[in-house]
């Protein structure tokens, strides 16, 4: 192509300069793994479970894409599965199942929890990504497969119909006719079944995976798993006239077509060298494969041409139209935008390449006239409305369709690149399914296993850790002495406003009762070997909710004149199991977390007078009156706690929470009892349940020296203490933060070395 020059009458790459664009290369590195027994590729079991989940639910979907679903019906269970396919025996599953979309579903989500904990576990995030990369390659290939099935059964079941008597039978007749469309229609039929696919992909990553793996791994985006949010991951090769014009733009497939993907690629490109931003194919790939640029360049379309930026846009849009006008694909691109309407009528009776060039060329015009007239069922009402809305288009119009097209041309470039990129390390993973080859992978030590909970080899659970939940009833004896005194059961109102509500959530946690004193009640999870545990962050969760439960029950009991219950929770994680002595055959469990959580709940009589005012955001204060110094290193016996309607966790179990899930840190202005001041919170997510996360929100804080008169601060000491927070208006807060924090690191530019004098990132 020549140089344009209406690029140097506007001085259009003086004004790209102003711009901020960025760069986007899509990749996946697998790192920390062994290659397996070919020493090339990474060897990878995947359960058989989701295999056969997998494989049911693919062959009813290409049999409802193909429209053959009466035809092949099977006996319940069957399944269509590829002759010498590995299943190991699994007593725990059911026989013959009749497998639906849910079950399908549930396994996929399952198992990439499983390959989450693992990674978690193992402390390697390649992990997970080897797993969802072997899981799409599996799907990828049981399409094909679950077609070539299906196509194989329908022929069978033609030859029954063959013989000189069946010749004229209507209904072998059918079955043929029906035979050979599903043949001809192979790409529609498995472009259909794969979208089905995706969707089912991309619900489980947005219900499930994401909370988790931000929970496990931090809310910053990981490397790697944008290539699987791509709607071209289950297409042969990114080609699909249909798929493009739903999702993206359809660009032309025939060889004489001028709007052919490398050529609108290499007019981008020329684009992009004309305005002076980047010089290599490499840079400008980049560029295009960023669809936020299109914004940035022409405003999608629709600049504000009351701004600075949007009179700049303005100009870029049009140099933008003008060589798509001058490369003779202006016409073909509105033609792109009309026909999608038109597919779902004429096509696959016409071809959709040619429904998009009859709005263009005449000749082709009348050869698809031609077709409709062929069709009695077509009608020719669509096809010339299309056509008089290609030729009422003026120049605003074409502008802003010319907006969309680099915007959407950039959606499917990128896409393309995170296909090509995903193939590529598809390449490189082997999906075993021969019962020779896993057991020499296995028996090297290079086979990546990844099965269901249900699946592994029953042991002995043996505990290693375990959590300490201490809630104590301030005041209960003041408050036994009030009810009592009105005539009114103690022991009734402790148990319908606190250990009734406090024993359905136990089973939801896992919590066992250790014992229950009259105002308290102490609560033990326990973490097996082998586990990934996040025991700490569900304790965290269990106290939050126990204290939301009670303060729900103060309202009611506010309302009929009854007093409040107000609880200090003290939780304390031990990295040892609990030890027993027995009494009988009752057992009595033996634990420092014991104590230490008792310690915790506490709450001292004379700080409580200090610090039990209204309005507080925290719920917990830890205060020191004498120095180290003068303690002989026990500053423990010279602390003074405050606990209403606090959890208070002792700094083991604060360490033990880091490390189970990633926590964010802000730091916050807000107000304390000593005025406002900057305050350190820490959040995360916890997987409490598979799709069901809670936030927690701990705030870390100095152990301050007060003078023990007024309160006052003297100095701040090094030693840290943790609250738990449970004032809703603090969780509030950080969810507003962390979105705004979230909307910013997305709008930020990162300017790449090689393209800062294009200002490009």
């Amino acid at each position: 192509m020549a140089p344009f020059p209406f690029f140097q009458r506007e001085n259009l790459a003086e004004l790209a300069h102003q711009l901020e664009l960025k760069t986007y290369v899509p990749s996946i590195e697998l790192q920390g793994l062994v290659t397996g027994v070919d020493n090339v590729r990474y060897d990878v079991s995947l359960t058989h479970l989701l295999m056969d989940a997998a494989r049911a639910h693919i062959a009813r979907l290409i049999a409802k894409a193909g429209a053959v679903e009466d035809l092949i019906a099977k006996p319940t269970g069957e399944t269509l599965r590829p002759p010498g396919t590995f299943r190991p025996p699994n007593p725990i599953a059911p026989k013959a199942p009749q497998l639906d979309v849910a079950e399908f579903k549930r396994r996929l989500t399952d198992i990439q929890v499983a390959a989450l904990n693992r990674a978690k576990s193992e402390g390697n995030i390649s992990l997970d990504l080897l797993a969802r990369v072997a899981i799409i390659k599996y799907l990828r290939s049981e399409l094909v497969e679950q077609y070539n099935a299906t196509l194989e059964r329908l022929r069978t079941k033609v030859k029954g119909y063959e013989g000189p008597r069946q010749a004229t039978n209507a209904v072998g007749v059918a079955v043929r006719e029906r035979t050979v469309g599903f043949q001809l229609n192979k790409k529609a039929v498995i472009r259909k079944a794969g979208q089905e696919l995706f969707h089912t992909l991309r619900e489980v990553e947005k219900e499930t995976l994401v909370r988790t793996r931000r929970s496990y791994f931090g809310s910053a985006e990981l490397p790697g798993y944008d290539l699987f949010i791509n709607a071209l991951v289950f297409s042969e090769n990114g080609r699909d006239d249909h798929l493009n014009a739903e999702h993206y733009v359809m660009l032309g497939n025939f060889e004489r077509d001028p709007d052919r993907y490398p050529r609108m690629l290499q007019i981008g490109h020329e684009y992009l060298r004309a305005l002076g931003i980047g010089s290599s194919p490499e840079e400008f790939d980049a560029i295009l494969a960023a669809p936020d640029n299109a914004q940035e360049l022409v405003s999608n379309g629709t600049p504000d041409e009351t701004t600075g930026q949007g009179k700049v846009q303005k100009a870029l849009l049009e140099s933008w139209m003008q060589l798509l006008e001058r490369e003779g694909v202006l016409d073909h691109v509105v033609a792109a935008y009309e026909s999608v309407s038109l597919l779902a009528e004429y096509s696959p009776t016409i071809n959709a390449q040619q429904l998009k060039n009859a709005l263009v060329s005449r000749v082709e015009r009348s050869r698809v006239e031609g077709l409709i007239a062929e069709q009695p069922r077509l009608s020719p009402a669509n096809f010339q409305a299309a056509l008089k809305r290609v030729a009422a288009y003026r120049t605003a119009d074409k502008a802003k369709i010319t907006g969309r097209f680099m915007r959407d041309f950039m959606r499917y470039h990128r896409d393309l690149k995170r296909l090509e990129a995903l193939v590529s390390v598809m390449d490189m993973v082997s999906v075993i399914t021969s019962e020779k080859l896993r057991n020499l992978s296995e028996i090297n030590r290079t086979l990546y296993e990844f099965i269901l909970p249900e699946e592994q080899k029953q042991t002995e659970e043996r505990v290693s850790h375990h959590i300490i939940l201490k809630a104590d009833i301030r005041d209960s004896t003041t408050l036994t002495r009030t009810l009592s005194e009105r005539g009114l059961n103690p022991a009734s109102y402790f148990s319908l406003n606190f250990y009734d509500p406090i024993n359905k959530l136990l089973p939801k946690y896992q919590a066992g009762k250790v014992f229950i004193e009259g105002d308290a009640v102490i609560l033990a999870l326990f973490e097996n070997e082998g586990e990934v545990g996040v025991g700490v962050a569900k304790t965290c969760v269990l106290a939050r909710e126990m204290i939301s439960i009670v303060r729900a029950y103060n309202e009611v009991s506010e309302k009929s004149g009854l007093p409040n219950l107000e609880l200090g929770i003290g939780i304390c994680y031990q990295d040892t199991p609990p030890m027993y002595l027995m009494d009988g055959d009752h057992r009595i469990m033996i634990s420092k977390a014991l104590n230490e959580s008792d310690r915790l709940a506490s709450c001292n009589k004379g700080a409580r007078r200090v610090f039990d005012t209204p309005g507080h955001l925290f719920n917990v204060y830890s205060v020191q009156t004498v120095d180290d110094s003068d303690t002989g290193g026990n500053p423990d016996e010279f602390l003074m706690r405050y606990n209403v309607g606090g959890v208070h966790i002792n700094e083991a179990a604060f360490a033990k929470l880091s490390t189970e899930i990633s926590l964010e840190t802000l730091d916050v202005e807000l107000p304390t009892f000593w005025g406002k001041e900057k305050v350190r919170l820490l959040t995360g997510l916890v997987p409490v349940a598979p799709e069901v996360f809670h936030r927690v929100v701990v705030r870390e804080s100095k152990t301050p020296r007060i003078n023990a008169t007024d309160f006052t601060v003297k100095h701040w000491t090094e030693r840290l203490y943790y609250e738990v927070c449970t004032n809703d208006s603090i969780y509030e807060m950080v969810e507003l933060k962390l979105k705004a924090k979230a909307l910013q690191d997305k709008s930020g530019v990162y300017v790449t070395p090689d393209l800062k004098k294009s200002a490009i990132g």
